[in-house]
């Protein structure tokens, strides 16, 4: 082991090698190895995003002065130490496949106590999400960079649909409601009385806003407008991430 105890654990890697089984699946030409290629690629990468999302909390968390992150493996990348494997990749796997809502995992759990200061603490929280900002745009880049202008095939599909997950889960995540990583990183600011309150909503709060996002059409398309803006301002192709949406739902069609 390095000395900071980062390393990549068997089961990130193969969390990674079924994405990219899928990546290899969606060239082979035929329809199903397609289809199949396409949800493998795209839940295969959302396992890899949720192992990097909290990744990214526990280094900062490491950097700014929690060391006991090191002893729990939150350096490691695997997905079974952050909470419950069921919360943290069973779930947002299933309300992928249910909705194509991008339920953030298991959390890892920080000594904030240990943390240098507040900014250290509203680090730990945003760096989370930019982990997904980050893996959205380089996805996005790849795909304009490395396939013709709207070549619709399925792996530039898959790849784009991938990143407009990373930038939906962005902006989920980084929305200040308690419970949620915006809030984390808003709440060493704020008086005792809103921290209070923030304890008191925390456990439910989340869940009152995915029921919002999922079945109530005008947060929907509020949420789904932000979140394609952004996705398009960062070099996202609309029409690639759509056809991927399409093959990655293929049995709804």
């Amino acid at each position: 082991m390095n000395r900071s105890g980062i390393h990549p654990s068997p089961v990130f890697l193969g969390i990674l090698a079924a994405a990219v089984a899928g990546g290899v699946l969606t060239v082979l030409g035929s329809q199903t190895a397609t289809e199949a290629g396409t949800l493998l690629l795209v839940l295969g990468g959302w396992g890899v995003s949720l192992c990097l999302h909290e990744f990214g909390h526990a280094y900062v968390a490491y950097r700014g002065g929690d060391r006991a992150v090191r002893a729990k493996g939150y350096l490691t990348l695997d997905i079974r130490r952050y909470t419950d494997p069921v919360l943290s990749l069973v779930l947002p796997l299933l309300f992928l496949v249910i909705g194509g809502i991008p339920l953030p995992g298991g959390a890892v759990w920080i000594n904030h106590h240990a943390l240098r200061s507040r900014k250290a603490e509203s680090l730990v929280s945003l760096a989370g999400p930019l982990a997904n900002l980050a893996l959205g745009i380089l996805l996005s880049v790849a795909v304009k960079f490395a396939f013709p202008i709207d070549t619709l095939t399925a792996l530039p599909a898959a790849l784009s649909f991938l990143a407009l997950l990373q930038i939906l889960a962005f902006v989920l995540n980084i929305l200040p409601i308690p419970g949620l990583d915006g809030w984390g990183a808003i709440e060493p600011w704020l008086s005792f009385e809103a921290r209070q309150f923030g304890a008191k909503v925390r456990p439910w709060a989340p869940f009152v806003l995915f029921a919002l996002v999922l079945w109530v059409r005008p947060f929907q398309m509020a949420f789904f407008t932000v979140a394609t803006d952004l996705f398009v301002l960062v070099g996202g192709n609309q029409n690639l991430a759509g056809a991927g949406h399409n093959l990655f739902f293929f049995w709804q069609h």
